[in-house]
């Protein structure tokens, strides 16, 4: 392309995304014979592509991150006004920003007291991990080194976080990977009967000590933490059985083992209370979050910890070695906190977390109707507005539908102008869940409109 490139000339843009941009999870080839989407616009939970084309987007984002919706100005200004005055300083210095966000994301957090800023999740789980591996060389010579995973979850791209990463596909042709990651089982009731040994009745604390076995078998002076999604998300939208979490939190206790909760999808409102973890009344010891800090306003993650954490950093100021020897530079980027305490703010004046619990309730009833109807929905799960279906071809085997067909209902839903996800290139044979996440501020006709694609969709690809 040649002369002034016109941002308001759609064709020349999409010209110059075909020629230029590497789209993410995605195969180009389709590119050289059909045009890119490009998202030009987003309102509330609508958001209009390069052809003037509305669509419905029940996935905050594609990827959970939305949770405010579009087209906040005040977030707009909140970053303006922040970026006139202070832009950037790096992180070995606080901003005020930085500090105000900190006291009002604590607040939310009892038990936890420091927050330590970087850019993204993925990189606010390798920053717990280095901590973890630098409290085992620093305090137990070396060998509570081993950091376990659960089967399933999924903690960020980079090569740390997918050597603790539980999703076979999304890890294939990227090892080897980082030595000292151990997987220990999923807990998704639904698919016990894949699980040898798995009883009857009380499934949650069984699924728990599968994970102490796991840690006897390592020796328990080797695991210095595990790290686990409170809901499982691009893993299935597996919501923990009953008694799971209790039983991990007193396992950790009883071996001395670090409890790390990745809050990056349900962090900051999307399960209906402030963090997902809150449900199940369990403490913490590290929490990491992205997504919907700053609800994609800005680029912004936290590793929050406890005090007892942060001591193990500064107990010997002898040592040239006791602090945290780590950086991220844009984690002093000023806009990141500066969006969040306004995203923050709306999500309390607004009563979004109330509102998350009651739409989520409607979505889930909405879902369980589908499933009268429709056979092929094998199992519907969530918390708030994290919601899953799971599509099998049979209620009784429960062999999971060919994942072109589940790919099949999402392109049906958006040519409705419906943008629902489903699990994707994550479980071999098991990415069969749809998932829903709409933005927090959605009404009941919102989720009746997406559920009404789904049904629509389920009809046409499978009768």
């Amino acid at each position: 392309m040649d002369g002034t490139f016109n941002e308001n000339d759609l064709s020349r843009v999409v010209e110059a995304d075909r020629a230029h941009v590497w789209h993410h999870l995605s195969q180009h080839k389709p590119y050289e014979t059909s045009d890119p989407r490009i998202i030009v616009e987003g309102k509330g939970l609508r958001v209009w592509d390069q052809k003037g084309k509305e669509h419905l987007d029940a996935v905050s984002g594609a990827v959970w991150t939305v949770n405010v919706g579009y087209g906040r100005e005040s977030i707009a200004n909140a970053i303006r006004d922040q970026l006139i005055k202070l832009n950037y300083f790096a992180g070995a210095a606080g901003s005020v920003p930085g500090a105000i966000f900190a006291e009002k994301l604590i607040e939310k957090m009892p038990g936890m007291s420091r927050v330590y800023y970087c850019n993204s999740g993925s990189e606010a789980n390798e920053k717990a991990f280095k901590m973890v591996r630098q409290i085992a060389h620093a305090k137990y010579g070396g060998k509570k080194w081993k950091i376990l995973y659960r089967d399933r979850d999924y903690h960020g791209t980079t090569i740390g976080c997918l050597s603790a990463g539980g999703q076979d596909e999304r890890n294939a042709q990227y090892g080897p990977f980082a030595p000292g990651f151990v997987r220990v089982p999923h807990c998704l009731e639904y698919r016990k009967h894949e699980q040898e040994g798995a009883p009857v009745e009380n499934y949650g604390e069984w699924a728990a000590d599968q994970i102490e076995a796991v840690i006897l078998a390592e020796g328990p002076d080797t695991v210095g933490a595990i790290c686990l999604e409170p809901v499982t998300a691009g893993g299935g939208v597996i919501t923990p059985p009953k008694g799971y979490w209790e039983r991990v939190q007193e396992i950790c206790r009883k071996y001395d083992i670090l409890l790390h909760i990745d809050e990056v999808v349900c962090g900051v409102g999307r399960t209906g209370t402030w963090f997902g973890y809150q449900h199940y009344g369990i403490q913490p010891d590290m929490v990491t979050m992205a997504k919907g800090v700053a609800s994609g306003y800005a680029a912004i993650a936290c590793l929050v910890t406890t005090e007892a954490v942060f001591e193990k950093f500064k107990d010997q100021p002898e040592d040239r070695l006791n602090y945290f020897r780590d950086i991220s530079t844009f984690g002093g980027c000023t806009a990141g906190p500066a969006a969040a305490i306004e995203n923050m703010r709306i999500i309390e004046d607004e009563d979004l977390l109330a509102n998350t619990l009651k739409m989520g309730e409607r979505m889930m009833n909405n879902l369980h109707a589908l499933m009268d109807k429709h056979k092929v929905i094998g199992d519907v799960r969530g918390k708030g507005l994290f919601c899953g279906a799971e599509l099998v071809t049979d209620r009784v085997t429960k062999e999971p539908v060919p994942e072109k067909m589940a790919q099949a209902v999402t392109a049906d839903c958006m040519a409705q102008g419906v943008i629902v996800g489903v699990t994707n290139r994550s479980i071999p044979g098991r990415n069969n869940t749809l998932c829903f996440s709409p933005a927090l501020i959605a009404r009941p006709d919102d989720i009746d409109q997406i559920t009404d694609a789904v049904d629509r969709a389920l009809t046409r690809v499978f009768g």
